[in-house]
């Protein structure tokens, strides 16, 4: 404030800086002071800048976690200061089913099995009204379900949960393609994904096409398995979805998949709708 004020004396009374120094009690020496630093905190603007738009649900706190990942020596007090100096704390509240402010990216092409997955959760009730989750994991090449996991509520550790126990089984994919849930876009989630090397990619809101694989599954499920049984509890859909998993896997003919099984096509061939 004192740097702005010996301006505005000189230029308008014609001072010299030392006696418009001396005139408004500022340290000369803190008037040419110059930080050593400013080259590297435009450099941090620049790409704390970058992660707030590529990612517009970060906070300083999820931005400063970033950038300590990618090797940035700054403190969060710093990161900030200069997250406030972008303007991106007045950023406003996204709404839901909103054209996203973020260009997406070309989506990774599924080429062979384990390559991609994508999930998402489903809702229904129990026969007394009350609610459960599903959450659903399938393989965009073979079309695959990798997981139809049942619970009361399922939160990102069970997600977590959940992905470890299928990568046990299947190996690890290299991407996941999920919605912007508040599950999926935890940090826990993010964290995981990043000591897997698994890249994550979040649909747009209010574009369901952008995970269409797994929204064409979960109509399956409504309509196979979900809307055709009646559940009295939580033990009874986890039997049912087990059951039906494995039919769906090793029995159900995929129109897509030149009427084959997943399981037959993962041991055989090319897909015709490989993406």
């Amino acid at each position: 404030m004192r740097r702005k004020l010996v301006g505005y004396v000189r230029e308008k009374f014609g001072y010299s800086r030392r006696r418009a120094c001396r005139l408004v009690r500022f340290n000369r020496a803190t008037f040419y002071y110059k930080s050593k630093e400013q080259g590297f905190n435009d450099a941090l603007r620049l790409r704390i800048r970058e992660v707030a738009l590529h990612r517009i649900h970060y906070g300083f706190r999820r931005v400063h976690a970033t950038l300590r990942r990618e090797g940035w020596v700054a403190g969060i007090d710093r990161v900030k200061r200069l997250y406030r100096l972008e303007g991106l704390n007045l950023r406003p509240k996204q709404r839901r089913r909103r054209r996203s402010d973020v260009q997406r990216e070309v989506a990774m092409v599924a080429l062979s099995r384990n390559e991609v997955w994508s999930m998402d959760f489903m809702h229904d009730r129990l026969s007394d009204g009350s609610a459960y989750r599903l959450l659903t994991v399938v393989d965009v090449f073979t079309r695959e379900c990798v997981a139809l996991h049942a619970e009361r509520r399922l939160s990102s550790g069970d997600v977590i949960e959940v992905l470890n126990a299928a990568i046990k089984q299947r190996g690890k994919p290299r991407a996941l393609r999920c919605d912007n849930g508040s599950e999926f876009a935890s940090i826990a989630v993010d964290q995981w994904a990043y000591w897997n090397e698994i890249q994550i990619d979040f649909s747009r809101p209010g574009k369901p096409t952008d995970n269409a694989h797994c929204e064409s599954f979960n109509g399956t499920v409504r309509k196979e398995l979900l809307n055709a049984s009646w559940f009295l509890d939580l033990d009874s859909v986890r039997r049912a979805t087990r059951e039906w998993r494995r039919y769906y896997n090793a029995e159900r003919l995929h129109g897509s998949l030149g009427h084959k099984t997943p399981e037959e096509f993962a041991l055989t061939g090319k897909s015709q709708l490989a993406s």
